[in-house]
């Protein structure tokens, strides 16, 4: 059986990474499609949502044994794209082969202010010979994170079968509301499409959720950012707003409503994190 193209290159971002797989956290978009290898995921009828970029989240301080990250990575294919002008530049690691669209991008948590001395953004940082990114609430993600076994029986050429740190659905959804005031018009609708499925693959297991978000989640963020998610539940969902109309128009084909996701949105969190 021919494995799938993104599960293929995907793969073979974790071959490079395996030296550090207990250190690193996947994020982001496939963060989510990896939660429907957990265990706990329900099976649902409908695909997630594709994305061309692996969000792989780094510790401030990384072990690093033999070889830098960069040398395994360019070992399988991946040319370092210099963006920005930052310095170091930010930097995406695309896969060089014809036709294929992936690249992965590497993120630490920004601590301490985002302006040092000289009054340039500390924007990025070296880490294992890689260039990250620094950016807020990426401890977040760090946190607790739960793990998916990846193999061939399930659409990964790895030589061998490979348990990956992806990050916790409910510090996943913690972040997506965090950043909410921060991002773009379509980016909001996407993160409110990411909170919707999310609660829809571990529908029935919002206990376990809870327990999540009181014992590893909670513990890790600042009082004034517990507050924020908790509000969320009626500043984000407590009404149907553009976000929520944009998210309808990601989701084509599958029958939603602004109302449908609002109510599985405001259930949820509730469920999980209370209300303020």
């Amino acid at each position: 059986m021919n494995a799938n193209p993104e599960f293929a290159s995907f793969a073979r971002l974790i071959e490079s990474l395996t030296p550090w797989v207990e250190q690193v956290v996947i994020i982001g978009g496939w963060a989510h499609r990896l939660h429907r290898f957990h265990p706990l995921a329900h099976e649902l009828d409908y695909e997630p949502l594709l994305t061309l970029d692996a969000d792989v989240a780094l510790p401030n301080r990384l072990q690093v044994p033999g070889a830098a990250i960069s040398e395994r990575l360019a070992a399988n294919g991946f040319q370092a794209e210099l963006m920005g002008y930052h310095r170091p530049p930010a930097t995406h690691y695309k896969l060089a082969d014809p036709g294929i669209h992936f690249y992965a991008e590497f993120l630490t948590p920004l601590v301490g202010g985002e302006i040092q001395r000289g009054g340039r953004r500390r924007a990025t940082a070296q880490v294992g010979g890689i260039t990250s990114q620094n950016l807020r609430h990426i401890e977040l993600l760090l946190a607790a994170p739960w793990r998916v076994s990846l193999a061939q029986n399930n659409g990964f050429p790895l030589v061998h079968e490979t348990s990956v740190p992806v990050a916790n659905p409910v510090g996943f959804i913690a972040q997506k509301v965090l950043i909410h005031g921060r991002r773009s018009r379509e980016e909001r609708a996407k993160d409110i499409m990411y909170i919707h499925d999310t609660l829809e693959t571990f529908a029935p297991r919002m206990a376990e959720l809870r327990r999540e978000w009181i014992d590893n989640i909670k513990p890790v963020l600042h009082a004034n950012s517990v507050l924020k998610i908790e509000r969320a539940v009626d500043t984000l969902f407590g009404e149907i707003t553009d976000s929520i109309r944009g998210a309808v128009q990601i989701a084509k084909g599958r029958r939603l409503t602004p109302e449908a996701i609002r109510e599985t949105c405001d259930a949820g969190l509730t469920q999980i994190v209370g209300r303020a």
